[in-house]
């Protein structure tokens, strides 16, 4: 799997994943996939492919409290170096349209990334490969690919995810399933030059191979109890982040307003 790369979002570097779609969009998607057509689990071989990192985006501010990026839409709380040491959120996890293209997301919360090439995270997939949908769970640390968790993710399942610094130089990433009841948490060493400047809940067209993918046709994924430091997320007064096709400029995902802890992140387009 590619190193990540700092990259910037309007002028601020970053980092974190998407891909590309490797076949040709179908003229019309299909209903979403039944239950029983579909992977509970992504294999190994892609999820040692896919990474998270954002991606620049050659746009300028929409608003002042919000920004584009070519792979990420939803909120980043940001401050100096030390601000977050800890960020978690809720969701259930989406059922996603399948039709002839590949199509790939992600849903996760992560600590740095947004200003710098560090990113210590946990999630979940919904990926459309070959007519199919799979999903999956995972944790990354870049520069490293995403790790899978050997668990079994289906559409409806209420997630949590929480990512906390331990103030020695290693984090904690646990994902909890309450549907399927189990949970996964893993310790390991924070990514090189760590800040800890940055808090995020996002969704994501994921990055596959080193580009970013197709987004996955999600509809609308619903985050609660979004929360840095144990207080809620917009209590920050946090950054938007609209995904929008660096090409063309159209929106590929956008997120709602933030209450409480609480937003809907929209699909829009999956190019």
């Amino acid at each position: 799997m590619s190193r990540r790369s700092t990259v910037r979002l309007l002028g601020i570097a970053t980092g974190l994943v998407a891909a590309a779609a490797f076949a040709s969009p179908s003229a019309q998607a299909a209903a979403p996939t039944a239950h029983h057509q579909h992977h509970a689990r992504v294999s190994a071989a892609l999820a040692h492919r896919e990474s998270h990192p954002l991606r620049p985006d050659r746009n300028t501010r929409r608003h002042n409290d919000t920004v584009t990026s070519g792979n990420w839409s939803g909120y980043a709380a940001t401050g100096d170096s030390g601000s977050y040491t800890s960020v978690t959120s809720s969701w259930v996890q989406p059922a996603i349209s399948c039709g002839s293209q590949d199509t790939y997301s992600s849903y996760w919360v992560g600590l740095d990334g947004y200003n710098n090439s560090a990113l210590e995270q946990t999630g979940t997939e919904a990926d459309c490969i070959g007519g199919q949908a799979e999903y999956g769970a995972w944790w990354e640390v870049l520069p490293a690919s995403e790790s899978p968790w050997s668990v079994d993710v289906e559409p409806g399942d209420q997630l949590t995810a929480t990512v906390t610094d331990n103030g020695d130089g290693t984090f904690t990433m646990t994902l909890d399933d309450s549907t399927e009841g189990w949970n996964q948490t893993t310790t390991q060493q924070g990514s090189s030059g760590y800040q800890d400047s940055s808090a995020e809940v996002i969704a994501e067209a994921t990055d596959v191979g080193g580009q970013i993918a197709s987004l996955s046709d999600f509809g609308t994924v619903d985050f609660t109890g979004a929360a840095a430091n144990g207080q809620a997320l917009d209590s920050y007064a946090p950054t938007g982040i609209v995904m929008q096709n660096q090409d063309s400029g159209d929106t590929m995902a956008q997120p709602g307003s933030i209450s409480d802890g609480s937003f809907a992140d929209t699909w829009e387009n999956s190019n």
